[in-house]
């Protein structure tokens, strides 16, 4: 008996319980479009407004249209003060409503991760969907994109560890695993192209000391766009004449040979002042589709006789500078530009971009003044979003870009939030 009291004193020393913390927000969304707009959840996750569609002298894509929704409540729960010895563990479970059913919204998961900290270690692991590291720091804005396609936008299942250096200074190492922001490529945004590649690897510094916060990292890709070479059935009989690439042909002849490797780096800058907040951001990323960029991808060489094939990423710049000024009256706002750059190199084959704006699309121009009242945890904001697209003409050089005069669009959008944080 002394000896089982002994060991389960010895046992409650050595564990100690989680503390747990249930949050969220009821959130609604009134938006007003001055045209039609290439978005997700009831056009609330806002891209880009669609091109001209004249006919008869009438552009009949410029028009009026609205919605008013509250899909967008979110609850989540905290787990903090686990410890098993030295070690220490800590989590958050989150999900709102975004998916549609038919006309009803669903809850889905949004993050779902644990930290594991040690006593006297500089190292904590994060192991679970949670923020991408170079999406994590957003413009301050309150639409749901925040920010893209002119900021990185991404959850994925990752294991990171950040290390402590001392004096500030502290380096994060990513391994990822594409999830819900996936890549396009021959057969839309399926997981096969990264599911036969290798893991998504990040690795980035960051500074913080009182009011600067500075980060620099770079995010590296390898997908295999075409997994299988093979024959598709045609009329329920199989074609033996007709080659096919890709992963779902219906007899498969040989796998395929080849990666998509891109690098896409960034920089982020952070100053605080008392109530005033400055933030920065550029990247130059190829490929980033994925982080919701418009950018993608192309063939560069095709061997079909040796089953090998070489890709070309298109290069986005995308770059937003933002501020926030206040507490109880809040204003805000961000200016955002991106542009596609061209490929690396030559195309010898298809080009996919991002389908989740017009892909004609070579550049734009982003800017939302907002204004919110904090009424503890009441907030009403009221946002004006800007946003001009040059859309290419005419036919794609080498390089995938546009040869003929480009076409300029301007979408006005006004934005109506309400949100109860409990």
């Amino acid at each position: 008996m002394a000896a089982l009291l002994i060991g389960s004193a010895a046992f409650a020393q050595e564990e100690k319980p989680s503390h747990f913390k249930l949050y969220g927000f009821i959130r609604n969304y009134m938006v007003v479009d001055s045209r039609e707009v290439k978005a997700g959840t009831e056009d609330l996750y806002f891209y880009m407004p669609v091109g001209k569609n004249v006919v008869n002298g009438t552009d009949l894509n410029d028009g009026f249209n609205w919605r008013f929704v509250s899909l967008t409540t979110r609850m989540g729960l905290d787990v903090s003060g686990y410890k098993w010895g030295s070690m220490g563990v800590s989590g958050k479970v989150e999900a709102d409503f975004y998916c549609l059913n038919g006309s009803v919204a669903t809850l889905r998961l949004r993050q779902a991760f644990m930290k594991l900290a040690w006593d006297e270690s500089p190292v904590t692991l994060t192991i679970g969907q949670a923020w991408h590291p170079m999406a994590a720091d957003m413009p301050h804005m309150n639409n749901l994109e925040t920010g893209a396609p002119f900021n990185p936008f991404n959850r994925s299942p990752q294991l990171t560890a950040d290390v402590s250096l001392g004096g500030g200074l502290s380096l994060t190492a990513s391994l990822l695993y594409l999830n819900h922001y996936l890549p396009v490529g021959p057969e839309g945004k399926v997981k096969n192209y990264f599911k036969y590649g290798l893991p998504e690897l990040y690795l980035g510094v960051a500074y913080k000391n009182g009011k600067v916060v500075a980060k620099a990292g770079v995010d590296m890709v390898n997908i295999k766009p075409i997994g299988y070479v093979g024959y598709n059935k045609e009329n329920g009989v199989l074609n033996e004449t007709k080659l096919v690439r890709g992963y779902t042909m219906d007899s498969k002849v040989a796998k395929a040979n080849g990666l998509l490797t891109t690098l896409s780096p960034f920089l982020f800058l952070q100053y605080t002042d008392g109530k005033f907040q400055l933030r920065a951001k550029t990247i130059l990323a190829q490929a980033g589709e994925h982080m919701n960029l418009l950018s993608g991808y192309g063939v560069a060489a095709l061997d079909d006789v040796n089953y090998k094939y070489s890709y070309t990423p298109m290069q986005d710049w995308a770059s937003f500078v933002s501020f926030s000024y206040g507490k109880k009256f809040q204003v805000m706002g961000m200016l955002g530009y991106m542009k596609q750059l061209g490929t690396t190199a030559d195309l010898a084959g298809d080009l996919w971009i991002n389908t989740a704006a017009d892909t004609k699309i070579q550049q734009a121009l982003r800017a939302t003044p907002t204004v919110a009242w904090n009424l503890g945890k009441f907030t009403v904001s009221l946002e004006y979003n800007l946003t001009a697209a040059e859309f290419g003409t005419g036919a794609r050089n080498a390089r995938g870009m546009f040869t003929g005069t480009p076409e300029w669009v301007l979408n006005h959008r006004f934005i109506c939030m309400t949100k109860f944080n409990f």
